[in-house]
């Protein structure tokens, strides 16, 4: 028990009370001062831990002039409370709240906010804390004296304070701001579920009719009145609750009517966007909402504000403003159930209502852009652009254009067009790093025409597509979007490099905006494509005109900005699927049949001639530097996949077809595609340093090549991939390459065998590929002077080439060609052991050998005889032994801590490889195409395994297991392990067994959760075992159960009383996820089954423990229900399991919160 502070009872006398005080004073005042902070923050923290520490801390805040010590006083209270509230009286548990309540409107006139925001934080905290326990009437009570405080009954004051509670509360309630109190997630849906069918609409209307009480009187005065300040808050946590994530079972009905459109894929969209948040409150909001004229008065009062500061420049940005504003803004948002079935009119109307008043922060576009360059605010316009977002997001483009028809001789996309002008021409005019108020708007700008567009095909498969006036928007604005683009990549030719600027801005981080730029350039693509094709000629023919005569780089800049944007505009990108030429250039170009006349080809065409003269020496020199080939390579990548050799569509002629078929086998299919594979060549030679351009030309456009096998077929055949093979294979060229990319390579000519027309000839081809590499390898390791020489530089060059370059090969994984994989792997094995000997002191090489056979191992197991398996287990097992001789004990304590934590890294990536090896290994026990058992050659698996894990375990220390990656690959594997050969655990050697177990009690107490659930299901696997094995008669896990005295006298705790106790005191004392509640239940059945009588004792300890009759009552019922509720029994199967889950979980309801306190 805490000993900083009294028990305050109703003895507890003036003096102790005034004492207590002055001590927190003091603390409060230290560490203001920095005078031994270590000191007064202990007395605080004896305070908030003191039991029932109420009356103290009522008294502090009553009484003291220190609004510190105040603070730190509610603060108490919410802990005590919340960590005392299961055995507290219900009358002290409403009287808590009743006196944070009074507090706060005693002391509203007071100067110190802060105290209050605290205080009616407690007050919410503790209200939620007994929501589920309080009844209705006792809700109301407190809520009466808050509605009379809001209403204004008390005063400005009163009426703010009572504001700032709902305030509070609401928070308190809303999942991404609530307190955890150490509660189930079920006990805070239960509560939020609750507040928002019972009182959110209430609070909402309580505080508008606040708001409109007060709002006369502020259009009405000349100056700032405190009405003011009524009226923000308000409308604050008015915009609180409409951002409320509404859970009633009608609020987010997505009703197939009208104007409700916003699909699911949609709202993925959406939710990327912070800008536009839906509101979906359902038809029970109606009449508040809607039919009350609440939007209309809201517009008014806002408008009628502006009119009367327009003078007032500051008056844009004061809360008040601010709040209204933003309120008027998520109004627009409102979508769902909430509107009738009235095939959107209620909604339509209520959209105009709101543009209406909102149009006006925004118009004329020109004029508002002027204003804000002479230093007018940018909010309005800002918060004008939100909104149309906001629509955007519930409408269909037709019906948001026809929105500001009503109001205008032009429509909300004319309007949307001449907004984005003004933006774009601000960009343009003020070329600058900074952000901007146009960089902002642009980007508001460009997801409201991507909402737009986006719902051109909504999930009913009804067209929902541009009017006119919107196409010729589109086409306006992408033209403009261009001239930007172009023209910040021509100011962005001869900034220094040390600058951050346009030049220096990767393909990856401009992607994003560039796929809203083809949303937009795809609904106007009649004038795009043609468009694109002119500007992209324009500048070719500018190179050659002034070839040797002026400087092409603001020339080149603006072709790699083109080809961005061209690559983006004719394809999606292909992640994880075949992307399909888009539906808005499909259907566009119906009717054109001349395939040399179409757009589209034409377009294509002209860049891939453009990306062919990189080929010419000369020209390369003259034009293609590093940053425009890495612009070609990332173009024809992302171009690949839509349109070369697709397969042609049989039956109806339309201008999909058309494309494919120029594009196809049978057409220039074949010329693109020998081009394209010299380009890469050409990448790799004449372009040597290049990483980023070597990594796209390895990740996407060699990888895009082999992953259609009608591409492959041709790839093998022709005679440009024979001679990128037979470089890869024979020349010294390649070996400039990044070791990644090597192994990338090796793994794409891997994959191109299997365009060969038999199994046979994929196999021959692979072994020609390989042959050459692996003799060599062999050749060099049984050198007799091989030890003399191995350390030369350019020796240990070109070892590592080779195998990253097997890696690479042993990395596909295909039935068709495993034959000659295999072959690949058992050539080198003797050399790798003779590598890892010689080798053993340099880390690089180590990890290239342990990474090759893990990656050979991971590819081949699955489909080997019995027979190879053998010897692959043979192998491994000398690897291991090999590597842990050289290893034990490697890492000194001596070393400095620079030294040690390089000495870490490097076991930590040797290692994981070692862990991911014998993971492998263990795959072959769950998928095995071998027509017999390794057995039958006197091995097996799971004894590899664990002797694998016998010889590695002594090498992982409790400092590597901080690296994220090892830590889980160990407990993956140890896991699984015990889950699946418990039996096997008892022949590891007590070393071996002791640092397992080790390592366990670590991760029981880890920070990730996902570890602690592998070490929960690691002992729960060990602890059933044991039961299982003891029930039917065996020995389960032997002496390593048993506790005994060792020859010194000491006490040896079995290895499962030792994991009850620290499971035990994990969920009763220490901080944990809720979310391992059940993984916990799951190890601790077991655990008691096994151990009863250590649990016992434990329980018996436990309890003498607690001093108060009423605590230790109550946790001997909580034990003994722990055991016998839901009629529990002894057995370990599924559904005893589940009972005991439950159990547990009610149990640590019960008495988690007070054991922690005492």
């Amino acid at each position: 028990m805490h000993q900083g502070f009294p028990q305050n009872t109703e003895a507890a006398d003036m003096a102790q009370l005034q004492a207590t005080m002055q001590a927190i004073e003091l603390a409060c005042s230290s560490i203001q001062m920095h005078v031994n902070p270590a000191a007064a923050e202990a007395t605080l923290l004896s305070l908030s831990q003191s039991p029932r520490p109420y009356r103290t801390c009522q008294f502090i805040l009553e009484n003291s002039r220190l609004p510190s010590a105040r603070f730190q006083a509610a603060g108490a209270i919410r802990d005590a409370g919340l960590r005392e509230w299961c055995f507290l009286e219900a009358d002290d548990r409403r009287g808590l709240i009743s006196f944070c309540l009074c507090f706060m409107m005693k002391h509203a006139n007071s100067p110190e906010g802060y105290v209050l925001l605290k205080v009616a934080s407690v007050a919410a905290q503790l209200l939620k804390r007994g929501w589920l326990d309080f009844t209705a009437s006792e809700k109301e009570s407190f809520f009466l004296e808050v509605k009379q405080a809001v209403d204004g009954t008390h005063g400005l004051a009163v009426q703010f304070t009572g504001i700032n509670f709902l305030e509070s509360l609401v928070s308190e309630f809303s999942p991404s701001t609530t307190t955890a109190m150490g509660l189930p997630r079920e006990f805070h849906e239960q509560c939020l579920i609750s507040l928002e069918q019972d009182y959110l609409k209430a609070f909402y209307y309580w505080v508008h009719h606040a708001a409109f009480n007060v709002s006369n009187r502020i259009i009405e005065a000349d100056s700032e009145v405190p009405e003011v300040k009524v009226c923000s808050a308000a409308l604050r946590l008015m915009l609180q609750i409409l951002n409320w994530d509404f859970r009633g079972k009608k609020a987010v009905d997505s009703s197939k009517r009208g104007m409700d459109l916003f699909q699911a894929g949609m709202k993925q969209e959406s939710s990327r966007r912070p800008e536009c948040i839906l509101v979906q409150p359902g038809p029970a909001w109606r009449d508040l909402l809607i039919s009350s004229g609440h939007v209309g008065w809201l517009s008014n009062f806002y408008t009628a504000l502006r009119q009367k500061f327009s003078r007032e420049g500051y008056w844009i940005d004061c809360p008040l403003a601010v709040s209204a504003r933003k309120l008027l803004v998520q109004f627009c948002s409102l979508t769902g159930a909430i509107f009738p079935s009235d095939s959107g009119n209620m909604q339509r109307e209520h959209h105009l209502q709101l543009l209406a008043a909102i149009v006006l922060w925004m118009e004329p576009p020109d004029a508002v852009s002027q204003a804000i360059r002479l230093g007018k605010s940018e909010s309005e316009l800002l918060d004008g652009c939100r909104a149309l977002l906001s629509v955007a997001t519930v409408t269909t483009p037709l019906v948001f254009d026809e929105l500001l028809k009503s109001l205008r001789p032009y429509g909300t996309l004319t309007l949307l067009s001449a907004l984005m002008r003004e933006v774009y021409k601000d960009l343009m005019e003020n070329q600058t790093d900074e952000e901007t108020w146009s960089w902002v708007a642009r980007d508001i700008l460009l997801d409201t025409w991507t909402a737009l567009l986006l719902q051109q095909l909504d999930g009913s498969g009804q067209n929902h597509l541009l009017p006119a006036e919107g196409i010729s928007a589109a086409a306006y604005l992408f033209e403009l979007i261009v001239e930007c683009e172009l023209k910040a990549a021509s100011a962005s030719a001869f900034c220094d490099d040390d600058e951050p600027n346009y030049a220096q801005a990767s393909i990856a981080a401009m992607d994003e905006r560039l796929s809203s730029y083809a949303l937009i350039a795809r609904a106007a693509v009649g004038a795009v494509i043609p468009l694109l094709t002119k500007l992209f000629s324009e500048r070719i023919m500018v190179l050659h005109q002034g070839r040797g005569i002026s400087d092409p780089t603001e020339t080149l800049e603006e072709l790699y900005s083109l080809l961005l944007i061209s690559g983006h505009v004719l394809a999606d990108e292909g992640q994880g699927e075949t992307p399909l030429v888009p539906k808005e250039i499909e259907s566009h170009y119906t009717n054109i049949m001349e395939i040399d006349k179409h757009p589209v080809v034409t377009l294509c065409s002209t860049i891939i001639r453009f990306a062919e003269q990189s080929l010419n020496p000369e020209m390369r020199a003259s034009f293609f530097s590093p940053r425009l080939m890495e612009a070609v390579v990332w173009f024809l990548a992302r171009w690949i996949s839509t349109y070369l050799m697709l397969p042609e569509q049989t039956g109806e002629k339309h201008s999909k077809n058309a494309l494919l078929i120029f594009y196809g086998e049978n057409n220039q299919g074949k010329v693109v595609l020998d081009i394209i594979i010299r380009i890469c060549s050409s990448t790799f030679v004449s372009y040597p340093g290049e990483k980023d351009l070597q990594a796209l030309t390895c990740y996407q456009l060699l990888h895009a090549l082999v992953k259609r096998r009608n591409i492959i077929n041709h790839l093998v055949t022709m005679d440009s991939w024979r001679d990128l093979a037979n470089a890869f294979c024979n020349e010294r060229v390649l070996f400039s390459l990044n070791a990644a990319h090597q192994r990338s390579l090796g793994q794409t000519l891997t994959l191109s065998a299997l365009g060969m027309n038999t199994s046979e000839a994929s196999n021959e081809f692979i072994r020609n590929m390989t042959n050459h590499m692996t003799a060599y390898l062999v050749e060099l390791s049984s050198k007799n002077d091989f030890k003399s020489i191995a350390q030369q530089p350019d020796i240990i060059l070109l070892v590592s080439c080779l195998l990253e370059r097997l890696r690479g090969v042993a990395r596909v994984s295909e039935p068709r060609i495993q034959n000659a994989i295999y072959e690949v792997g058992f050539s080198v094995m003797n050399p790798i052991l003779i590598f890892l000997q010689i080798y053993k002191d340099e880390s690089v090489v180590v990890y290239l050998l342990l990474k090759f056979v893990t990656d050979w191992v991971e590819g081949q197991i699955i489909y080997l005889e019995a027979k190879e398996t053998a010897a692959v287990v043979d192998f491994c097992m000398r690897l291991l032994q090999l590597y842990s001789s050289h290893n034990i004990g490697k890492i000194s304590v001596g070393l400095s801590n620079s030294l040690r934590s390089e000495a870490d890294v490097e076991k930590y990536k040797d290692l994981r490889a070692l862990l991911q090896l014998l993971s492998n290994l263990c795959s072959k026990d769950l998928v095995d195409f071998a027509s017999e058992p390794i057995e039958t050659y006197g091995t097996s698996i799971s004894q590899v395994v664990y002797t694998g894990l016998h010889i590695v375990t002594p090498l992982i220390t409790l400092d590597l297991l901080k690296y994220p990656k090892l830590c889980h690959s160990y407990f993956s594997l140890l896991s699984h392990m015990l889950e699946v050969y418990p039996e096997i655990i008892v022949q590891l050697s007590v070393e071996a067994f002791s640092h397992i177990l080790g390592t366990l009690d670590f991760g029981l107490h880890h920070l990730d959760i996902e570890v602690v659930d592998l070490c929960l299901r690691a002992v729960k696997a060990l602890a059933s075992h044991h039961y299982k094995d003891r029930v039917a008669g065996k020995v389960g896990l032997g002496s390593h159960a048993t506790s005994y005295k060792d020859p010194d006298g000491n006490f040896r705790e079995g290895i499962l009383s030792r994991f009850l106790r620290s499971l035990l005191q994990l969920l009763l004392f220490e901080d944990y996820s809720a979310d391992l509640v059940g993984s916990a239940a799951d190890a601790l059945l077991p655990l008691i089954l096994c151990e009863q009588s250590t649990y016992q004792s434990l329980l018996n300890e436990l309890i003498e423990r607690q001093r108060d009759p009423t605590f230790r009552s109550r946790l001997t019922n909580a034990f003994q229900a722990l055991t016998t509720s839901n009629n529990l029994s002894s057995t370990l199967d599924r559904q005893n399991y589940q009972k005991f889950r439950k159990n547990l979980h009610s149990f640590l309801i019960e008495v988690r919160g007070f054991l922690r306190t005492v």
